[in-house]
């Protein structure tokens, strides 16, 4: 390390400007050499202590938080009545040739094959209007 320099006077008046003493300064720049230097100053942190300020510093602030368990729908009686009456009406009723009528999602979805084609019906149920 190269040795400090003794300050400017530019740093003087800056150091005054700020209301510090001759003497003050003198000793900031005195203290300042020794912490180039190496030498162990009485604010410097004992091991301990730098160790829990190095596990602060790298700890992860933004950490997701655990996932909340899993919150049990309400059950839709009418939804599923009314997805239960489209499935039996298209493997008793149907004029076309269903065939492989399944319930995939009890309150919301019927999946069916006509010929070789595979298709969807999708039960969504509107919310009410906001007043």
């Amino acid at each position: 390390m190269t040795p400090m320099a003794k300050p400017t006077s530019a740093q003087i008046l800056a150091c005054r400007k700020l209301g510090m003493s001759d003497k003050e300064i003198e000793e900031m720049y005195a203290d300042d050499e020794d912490v180039d230097k190496g030498v162990e100053m009485p604010w410097d942190l004992t091991a301990d202590e730098h160790k829990a300020a190095m596990k602060m510093a790298n700890a992860d602030e933004h950490k997701k938080p655990k996932t909340p368990a899993k919150r049990e729908r309400k059950s839709n009686p009418t939804k599923a009545g009314i997805i239960a009456e489209i499935a039996t009406f298209l493997t008793e009723n149907s004029e076309f040739a269903t065939e492989n009528v399944e319930i995939t999602n009890k309150e919301r979805m019927i999946a069916f094959k006509i010929g070789d084609e595979r298709y969807e019906i999708t039960l969504i149920q509107k919310r009410k209007p906001k007043n």
